[in-house]
């Protein structure tokens, strides 16, 4: 069985629940990612942060990125997976929740993000149509 740890990207970086979003968008641009974990002064991961949360959410609604916080656009229980759950459990979340990115967890230290080409690229070549229609529906 072939879990998530072995397929994730691992040292995923954070942004910090009170950097604020201009800090966050900045890091984006560096990493070249178009979305950042968000995590808490605990260490503990508290959502996701898209670049499209700081242009709807923020730029949009008219707020300044500049005092906007990144823990300000965490909503609800970040989804994530564990770093032993298998290959087909990270497919059904994905399924389930319509994602292309999971935060890849061990105890609750986020250690990895685990994209939808890291699981394409490990599963058998009949099984890689599946996984782009579920999420790209």
């Amino acid at each position: 069985m072939t879990t998530a740890r072995e397929i994730m990207t691992p040292g995923a970086e954070c942004i910090g629940e009170n950097d604020t979003l201009e800090i966050a968008a900045r890091k984006m641009r560096e990493l070249d990612v178009g979305s950042l974990p968000i995590c808490g002064e605990d260490n503990r991961l508290k959502g996701m942060l898209t670049d499209r949360d700081i242009v709807v959410k923020c730029l949009a609604d008219g707020h300044d990125p500049k005092t906007a916080t990144a823990g300000s656009l965490a909503e609800g229980k970040p989804v994530t997976i564990g770093a032993d759950d298998s290959v087909d459990e990270a497919l059904r979340t994905m399924k389930e929740h319509k994602l292309r990115r999971l935060p890849v967890i061990d105890d609750h230290d986020l250690v990895g993000m685990l994209a939808q080409a890291d699981v394409a690229r490990s599963l058998p070549e009949d099984r890689v149509g599946d996984l782009l229609e579920i999420i790209s529906v």
